[in-house]
């Protein structure tokens, strides 16, 4: 049976009576601000507040239900994190036991995590893919059932049960945009969708680094490209599914691709409009109406998938020090003081008279034209805004300071 004919709408029908007890049926959110910022009535659904952090859960909980005894023996995978922490999860909860193998760059976050869960961890050099191929060695040698994160029918069926959660929350559905990286979520949102209302849109959102299906889509082309580093790590799949291929050229109706800035911005929108954590994976497809790759229908309204929220400290810290500056809310500028003992705290005078808060001061020596008697300084400033921030610069300038913004930040 080929993959257009072995995920149908009875599957996911079935799926979601299977998972209904294992998973978090997420709010579809409707955000005045977020309608501001997209330009029209845009819907959230919000999987990034799903058990285990992303959509994933769905899937991996629909295969272990179908594979029943035969997962006696374990489970096993590849994964990059979210789909490796989802069947950690869904093993556990299954009684049996889980080998995951991560790539030797993964998320910490996300690989400590599926540990917690009782998961083996392997790690391995090269790409999700090179992942797979282990897991897959593995089930040949020791009777562990395989997992694919995304090539497999009821793995399919188990994500398409958002598109049936957005059909009773979503009346006036008229598109919808998803997170695209091995093309599983998006088949099985597809297949739910338009089996019911054929004239839904379903657009697939994918990382400019990383966008095998742009290219495979309508033509003949596997897709196949190198790994490239991306935010949307998530999404970072280099070559489309042989099972999900077929699946996304019938339903899909087409696809566009976001920058990682785009993606970065999108995260500190979400974050201070709708006070969601997403991942990059997650929030590619607001991406792609903040920067205008895509629009909102004019017709009704625009669903957008949240598909996951597990996002490392540490990039969420920098996400959000970007939105604060990008929202004027905050300035890093440079500048330099004379090497003399008081120069820093004269400088700092003049920052305190314009009612800015300090965060952070450094000291620039090397990469920096300076004169031998001369100390760069660094400051990062907390702002009520644009134009405090034109006042603190003046202020400083007026002062007989050479004021340079690099880059804004928290």
């Amino acid at each position: 049976m080929s993959s257009t004919e072995s995920v149908t709408p009875d599957l996911i029908e079935a799926a979601r009576e299977t998972i209904a007890e294992a998973i978090t049926r997420t709010p579809t959110l409707r955000l005045p601000a977020m309608n501001a910022r997209c330009g029209g009535p845009v819907a959230l659904k919000a999987e990034n507040l799903q058990r285990t952090g992303s959509f994933k859960l769905r899937g991996a909980t629909a295969k272990l239900a179908a594979l029943g005894d035969r997962a006696a023996d374990g489970v096993a995978t590849g994964s990059a994190g979210n789909h490796g922490q989802a069947l950690a999860a869904a093993a556990q909860n299954a009684g049996t036991s889980c080998d995951l193998f991560v790539p030797a760059d993964a998320s910490v976050a996300k690989t400590e995590a599926a540990r917690r869960l009782g998961a083996t961890i392997h790690t391995c050099e090269g790409t999700v893919e090179d992942c797979v191929a282990e897991a897959r060695k593995l089930c040949e040698r020791g009777g562990a059932m395989l997992v694919h994160p995304f090539d497999d029918p009821d793995v399919i069926a188990g994500q398409g049960t958002i598109g049936l959660e957005l059909l009773e929350d979503v009346p006036d559905l008229a598109k919808v945009l998803v997170p695209l990286g091995g093309g599983g979520l998006i088949s099985g949102i597809a297949i739910a969708l338009k089996s019911a209302r054929p004239g839904v849109e379903i657009v697939g959102v994918q990382a400019e680094a990383c966008a095998p299906y742009a290219s495979a889509l309508d033509t003949d082309s596997s897709g196949h490209l190198q790994a490239a580093k991306t935010i949307a790590d998530g999404i970072a799949v280099k070559r489309p599914g042989e099972f999900t291929l077929p699946l996304v050229r019938q339903w899909v109706d087409r696809i566009v691709v976001v920058s990682d800035d785009q993606t970065a911005d999108a995260m500190g929108t979400l974050m201070a409009e709708a006070k969601l954590v997403v991942e990059g994976a997650g929030a590619v497809g607001i991406a792609a109406l903040l920067s205008g790759r895509d629009e909102v229908s004019s017709e009704g309204t625009t669903a957008v998938i949240l598909s996951g929220g597990n996002l490392d400290p540490n990039l969420l810290e920098a996400i959000a020090r970007r939105a604060a500056g990008r929202s004027g809310q905050a300035v890093v500028l440079s500048t330099r003081i004379s090497d003399r003992p008081g120069s820093l705290a004269a400088l700092l005078g003049v920052v305190a008279e314009t009612g800015a808060s300090v965060v952070e001061v450094s000291h620039v020596r090397e990469g920096v034209d300076l004169h031998i008697t001369e100390v760069g300084v660094e400051l990062i400033l907390k702002t009520r805004g644009r134009e405090h921030t034109e006042a603190i610069v003046a202020a400083l300038r007026e002062s007989g300071y050479q004021v340079e913004l690099p880059w804004a930040a928290a």
